[in-house]
């Protein structure tokens, strides 16, 4: 049956670069770390910044850990 294979572009096949996907997320974890400088009242915005800084950072390091051990490739 034609519709048992499922549909991919051809950039979907090759695999993008991870070192420059790991070093961008740490960039922009450190970008965001920086922005809670500055002329802002309250701490909310503080909050949310750090929270998504430490979301990025938890998931370079957990694919780090995964591909390590082997369970991803």
């Amino acid at each position: 049956m034609a519709g048992s294979e499922p549909v991919t572009s051809p950039d979907q096949l090759k695999p993008g670069n991870r070192k420059a996907g790991r070093i961008g997320a740490v960039v922009s974890a450190l970008v965001l770390l920086a922005m809670t400088i500055g002329n802002h009242e309250g701490r909310v915005e503080d909050i949310w910044l750090v929270s998504i800084a430490l979301l990025l950072l938890a998931i370079v390091i957990g694919d780090a850990v995964l591909r390590r051990n082997g369970l991803r490739s």
